[in-house]
């Protein structure tokens, strides 16, 4: 496996805001009970959307945030 081919984040915040700009979870690795590293299929816009993320020049429907992040802690305790 290339290390460069995957973009891994622990911040779900983060990785509910690159599901919103349909970017797909390739795998949720458990590290505790409520703590999960996040990985991501690494690409030029997915850097690019993270940047903005970091910057604070993304806009987000906040109901589909909600139900991004909903989503995810689902994944993770039913993992």
């Amino acid at each position: 496996m290339n290390l460069n081919e995957f973009y891994k984040t622990t911040d779900i915040c983060l990785a509910a805001t690159l599901c919103i700009f349909d970017f797909k979870i390739e795998q949720i690795e458990k590290v505790s009970h409520s703590k999960a590293v996040f990985v991501f299929k690494n690409s030029a816009e997915l850097a690019e959307t993270t940047k903005s993320f970091f910057n604070h020049e993304l806009k987000v429907e906040p109901l589909g945030f909600f139900n991004s992040l909903k989503e995810i802690k689902t994944r993770i305790y039913n993992a």
